[in-house]
């Protein structure tokens, strides 16, 4: 028994002084996050997988190795507002460019070092062929950028004189300087130029803590950890292709195949090539949006009963009213609700930029096509790719097809039951022969009788017998 005891205490001591040096032991973890390509869907996905790993490890620093010459403004925003509300610590290490939205992402970080001989500035709003965007658009970067720089707040600095001076941290006229040419800062930049700053002049007017040559660099000498953990983010293959699907300008392209694909396969009999078209877009747009945590079931659903709605409004019920217009109102409801991060029906954390872009997205989807829908419209049919789109056979009397019957306008005033649903098109029965048939005014329903009050285009016209 006093063996036993013995062995027992042996073990609980071991048992102490390994996770006493574990603890002691625990370095502090800096986990790196590459922006390293232009600023997108995909960078904005791996920034929020990224941070969330870091949270769930964590860290306590995160590390931006940045060289990106910017991107979409969109992205660039979201990434800078996550930056700037982040619990965790946030540094950039610009080597070598932070340029256009990518400055803007820098700005936001909580320190900046900059690798000797690189450049952050030059963020004015352009469109895709480079040209600067109306001033409207650059009134809103001026506006941002200079707000990112406000946030971190102001220094109390005592000069050499004694005197005691309260400046900024970041100097909202400088990154203001950076999007607009007309905005002077005095001994740094003229009127006509737009700003961009080397390492040298970011770190003299306090735009960057200092310079450094590497990550290790940075982290052992300005962060002040000799010894430390260093985790990195690395994106996988479904990263990539979900960053892929969730660029806005796929996004609308996929709104357009849907509608599209929707239309053309009301228009034509049976299921075929656009109805599978607009399936595969339908679920590639989506399937990132419910992985992603943005669409719920709910709103997947409620597109589903759009599509619904609206094909029974065109196969079944009469005319096009109610549920025809509220199942398109469900399905641009639904394209437009899977896009935001509400719960439920709860946006009080969703952004009216957020709104506003995602109202933008469907929109332009949805002019897209229309645009498309008229085009091939007028396309099917004749020569070129869509010529297969269309039937070309022709029905020949040599192999027993006959043309529409003749003598219809013998039939004028004749009285008839109709064998099918008038839609207003439909067939009627006279003397044991059916005839195409189209109702004047509403919709017949099958056997009730009807008069025919003209003839015209190889068809009848009719009326039921009791309407004069």
């Amino acid at each position: 028994m006093k063996k036993f005891c013995c062995r027992i205490t042996i073990i609980l001591c071991c048992l102490f002084c390994y996770f006493y040096l574990s603890a002691e032991e625990k370095l502090p973890l800096v986990y790196k996050i590459d922006l390293k390509k232009e600023i997108g869907s995909t960078t904005w996905r791996y920034v929020q997988c990224g941070m969330n790993e870091a949270r769930q490890l964590g860290a306590s620093a995160v590390l931006v190795h940045m060289n990106t010459y910017g991107g979409t403004v969109v992205h660039a925003d979201s990434i800078r507002t996550m930056f700037l509300n982040s619990s965790i610590p946030v540094y950039a290490f610009i080597d070598n460019n932070a340029a256009s939205a990518g400055a803007l992402i820098a700005i936001a970080c909580d320190s900046i070092y900059m690798r000797p001989g690189a450049n952050i500035g030059a963020v004015t709003v352009v469109n895709e062929t480079g040209s600067a965007m109306p001033d409207k658009y650059q009134s809103y970067m001026r506006s941002t950028i200079r707000a990112t720089a406000e946030a971190h707040g102001k220094d109390t600095v005592i000069t050499a004189q004694g005197d005691t001076v309260i400046k900024w941290r970041r100097d909202p006229l400088i990154a203001e300087a950076m999007v607009d040419e007309r905005i002077v800062v005095p001994h740094l930049s003229d009127s006509g130029k737009v700003l961009t700053l080397t390492a040298e002049e970011a770190f003299q007017h306090g735009f960057s803590e200092g310079m450094a040559g590497s990550v290790d660099e940075i982290i052992r000498n300005k962060l002040g950890y000799k010894q430390y953990e260093l985790r990195e983010y690395r994106p996988s293959v479904y990263d990539e292709i979900v960053g892929f699907l969730l660029n806005p300008a796929l996004q609308a392209i996929l709104v357009m195949i849907i509608i599209g694909g929707i239309y053309f396969e009301l228009q034509t009999p049976g299921i075929g090539f656009p109805s599978a078209a607009a399936l595969i877009a339908a679920v590639l747009y989506f399937a990132p949006l419910y992985l992603d945590g943005l669409a719920a079931n709910w709103e997947i659903l409620l597109f589903v009963a759009g599509v619904v709605m609206l094909i029974l409004e065109i196969f079944v019920i009469p005319g096009f009213g109610i549920a025809g217009i509220s199942g398109i109102v469900l399905m641009i409801g639904a394209l437009v609700l899977a896009l935001l991060g509400n719960v439920n029906f709860n946006f009080d954390y969703v952004e009216s930029g957020d709104i506003n872009r995602s109202i933008l997205i469907v929109v332009i989807g949805l002019i897209m096509g229309t645009a498309v829908m008229i085009y091939l419209s007028h396309k099917i049919g004749r020569k070129g790719i869509f010529n297969r789109l269309a039937l070309h056979a022709t029905q020949d009397i040599d192999e027993g097809f006959i043309a529409v019957p003749s003598g219809l306008d013998k039939r004028v005033g004749a009285i008839g039951i109709a064998s099918t649903i008038l839609r207003p098109s439909g067939k009627i029965r006279i003397e044991d022969v059916d005839y195409d048939a189209v109702a004047l005014y509403g919709y017949i329903e099958k056997g009730t009788p009807v008069r025919v009050i003209k003839t015209g285009n190889s068809q009848l016209y009719v009326l039921p017998v009791d309407k004069k």
